[in-house]
């Protein structure tokens, strides 16, 4: 479970995010500021990723990303109308707003990351993608193999040494198994 992040850092982070970026909408200026001035609506202020998902998000951006300028989300409506975002915002401080912020370098950013929360809306498996699924999966098949022909190499040098053509020419067979197993996969 992740710590809430206070109110006190929300605040300094929008201060800081204000003065270092000029943002593509000026609305967007206004609508941070409200929500800095408001500690009962910061307090229900959650900064994540894809605030498309959540049942109210905000995706603000400044200058320098080639990302939408401004979107509102509420439920299954969608706005880039700032001022009715902001009228829904104020009438609404005790509901929770979901804030993504786009900007040059944000995955990168400590500050941003200080404050970033887990989008509660997003499930698990959505940033992972089939082609990640079978790379991972080609990974763990590979590194199996490894594991077992490294053992087999390890019993049949021991059967060797003790001059056990039994153990080995069993040994030799389980090998070639797990050998001509591992022709039937595509390399990573």
């Amino acid at each position: 479970m992740q710590t809430p992040v206070s109110v006190q850092d929300k605040k300094s982070f929008i201060r800081w995010f204000l003065n270092h970026y000029q943002l593509k909408k000026r609305e967007s200026v206004w609508i941070l500021n409200y929500i800095v001035n408001y500690p009962n609506l910061l307090e229900n202020t959650h900064f994540v990723r894809e605030a498309k998902y959540c049942p109210r998000g905000l995706i603000i951006t400044s200058q320098c990303s080639e990302d939408v300028p401004f979107r509102f989300y509420k439920k299954q409506l969608v706005t880039t109308d700032a001022e009715k975002s902001f009228h829904d915002i104020r009438m609404n401080r005790q509901d929770s707003l979901y804030i993504q912020l786009n900007f040059k370098k944000s995955h990168q950013n400590s500050r941003y990351a200080a404050v970033l929360e887990e989008n509660p809306f997003i499930s698990d498996d959505y940033f992972i993608t089939n082609h990640d699924k079978d790379a991972a999966k080609q990974i763990l098949d590979f590194t199996i193999y490894t594991y077992r022909r490294t053992v087999l190499e390890k019993r049949i040098d021991y059967a060797l040494d003790k001059r056990d053509r039994h153990t080995f020419f069993d040994l030799v067979d389980q090998l070639n198994h797990v050998d001509n197993s591992r022709l039937n996969q595509p390399d990573f």
